[in-house]
């Protein structure tokens, strides 16, 4: 049983910053790629940012220079520091592994958490 929880949202003024954290746990042999992405009430769910598992990063046009994606690999942790955060990052953020459970590989994602950021 693989799992993957957040923590780290919550609310935080125009111009604040977050950090947010996933940690895998279970029966986890080996992890690919890992993401964040996020959810806006009437909204789709999109890419926020992602980190290769050799360490190579790219994020959404909107968050960049403001968001750093980053991960521990002996922890099986994914972090995204947020920065001059803005009103319109308001959201549902959630992370994603694509890993290797020791009979496939399969994409999981953690449960979300809010981010909510007041103007």
């Amino acid at each position: 049983q693989v799992q993957l929880v957040e923590s780290g949202g919550g609310l935080v003024q125009a111009g604040g910053s977050l950090r947010l954290s996933c940690a895998a746990s279970g029966s986890i042999f080996s992890i690919n790629g890992m993401g964040w992405y996020r959810q806006a009430p009437g909204k789709q769910r999109e890419l926020v940012a992602h980190i290769t598992s050799g360490g190579t990063t790219n994020c959404a046009d909107a968050v960049k220079g403001r968001f750093t994606i980053s991960r521990d690999n002996v922890k099986n942790t994914v972090y995204l520091q947020m920065n001059s955060l803005k009103p319109e990052d308001t959201a549902v953020y959630y992370c994603n592994a694509d890993l290797w459970d020791g009979e496939v590989w399969y994409d999981y994602w953690g449960q979300g958490t809010q981010v909510t950021v007041s103007s």
